[in-house]
């Protein structure tokens, strides 16, 4: 008897999912734990590094919503499945890589498997949770995003110092495809899907008839303008820390992991925050997404002040509240795909308004690099919050309760 048989079930089901999202960001991050090293096996430029950043980067943002199509065509368990095994042999071919061309043109096939991840988590969240738990949910399998952060440095360290640096790609990849194959064995459609699935094939969608929608730019929008905050919380901290306060690697790898442990808790509070709004005060489901979405942005004030601050630790502090600010509003967000739409859409809205999210992350990426050695990173910092707020209103605007 599968161990899904019991009432609980959907909670065994995130679990799984959890620990898929766990294996994509450790697979993801295992380059820039090896980029120090490759750099110089490869005599490898920054400039050069940052096109294998970029190909990842294009790679995964068009790919989102191609993956949510098929995502929505094959179903949760063949679609994850087959996404996970494919992004697992992606990162695994790292280890082949002779320069960095080659390594872009893996780095890119990463990018267009691992695009999957957050439309399947959703799609999951749709088939199995009702309204009232799918942000509690989304909160589980979003904090997997953190977990494989902080989990690669030491591990790909390890397996560099051990056995060498190709070892680092082997081993992620291959615990991904571990993981592939527990999916395809563990994983089953919740019961009544079949009358949800015919129900859905009646209100069938189009990718056009989804962005002429004011509901979907409603979601997108605020997406495209929350991302820079986690995508400079990614890349950016240690070098912030060792460019404004001069910290060495060492003193960087005791501080720079602990905003991501605080992004893990507003992950999971945020989502118990949004289910007792609908239990304990009777909003509506819709209306609890928003106002969880406009707590984070308010504590999104906490990075924005750090150019006032006087100490790395401090500033290690504020970066600790955006984390759990930014993740609180995330999980909020990546939940109204599923609360808005049909179960049989979630893949293909959730894979554009990712696509849109990643856009946003980029271009701010792009901002930082032509601007922080001229004006530092303070004013980008205030920035990632006043994007956070105009998002917040745009929800609040533009999502009308249905």
């Amino acid at each position: 008897m599968s161990v899904f048989s019991s009432r609980h079930a959907r909670w065994w089901i995130i679990a799984l999912v959890s620990l898929g999202t766990v294996l994509n960001y450790l697979a993801r991050s295992t380059l820039s734990t090896v980029a120090p090293t490759l750099k110089q096996v490869f005599a490898m430029s920054t400039e050069q590094y940052s096109y294998v950043v970029m190909a990842f980067q294009a790679a995964y943002t068009v790919a989102q919503p191609l993956a949510g199509l098929v995502l929505d065509v094959l179903g949760s368990k063949i679609g994850i499945g087959l996404f996970a095994a494919c992004w697992g042999l992606a990162n695994m071919a790292h280890a082949l890589a002779t320069g960095w061309p080659s390594l872009a043109l893996f780095r890119g096939l990463l990018g267009g498997a691992e695009a999957s991840a957050m439309p399947g988590g959703l799609k999951v969240v749709a088939e199995w949770f009702p309204p009232r738990e799918r942000s509690v949910a989304t909160g589980w399998f979003n904090m997997g995003t953190s977990i494989g952060n902080m989990l690669a440095p030491p591990l790909v360290a390890f397996c560099i110092l051990t056995w060498g640096w190709r070892s680092s790609f082997l081993i992620t990849g291959a615990m991904s495809i571990v993981w592939a194959a527990a999916w395809f064995a563990l994983y089953r459609k919740p019961e009544g899907a079949q009358a949800h699935a015919q129900a859905d094939r009646a209100d069938a969608m189009t990718w056009r008839g989804i962005v002429a929608e004011r509901r979907f730019w409603s979601i997108a929008l605020p997406r495209f303008l929350a991302e820079p905050a986690w995508q400079t919380f990614n890349f950016f901290i240690p070098l912030y820390l060792t460019s404004v306060w001069h910290l060495d690697l060492v003193h960087v790898a005791m501080w720079a992991w602990l905003p991501f442990v605080a992004a893990d808790l507003g992950s999971v509070l945020g989502g118990y925050v949004a289910a007792w709004l609908i239990g304990g005060l009777g909003l509506s489901v819709i209306n609890s997404r928003k106002v969880v979405v406009t707590l984070g942005a308010l504590l999104m004030v906490g990075p924005a002040s750090i150019g006032l601050v006087h100490s790395a630790q401090m500033a290690i502090a504020l970066f600790c509240i955006g984390g759990f600010a930014h993740q609180m509003l995330s999980g909020a967000l990546l939940t109204l795909a599923a609360d808005v739409y049909p179960g049989h859409a979630v893949g293909r809205v959730a894979g554009l308004a990712g696509s849109s999210a990643w856009i946003g992350g980029f271009l701010f990426t792009a901002l930082i690099g032509q601007s922080a050695d001229r004006f530092g990173y303070d004013p980008l910092f205030a920035a990632l919050a006043g994007l956070d707020w105009l998002g917040a209103g745009i929800l609040w605007l533009m999502l009308r309760h249905r």
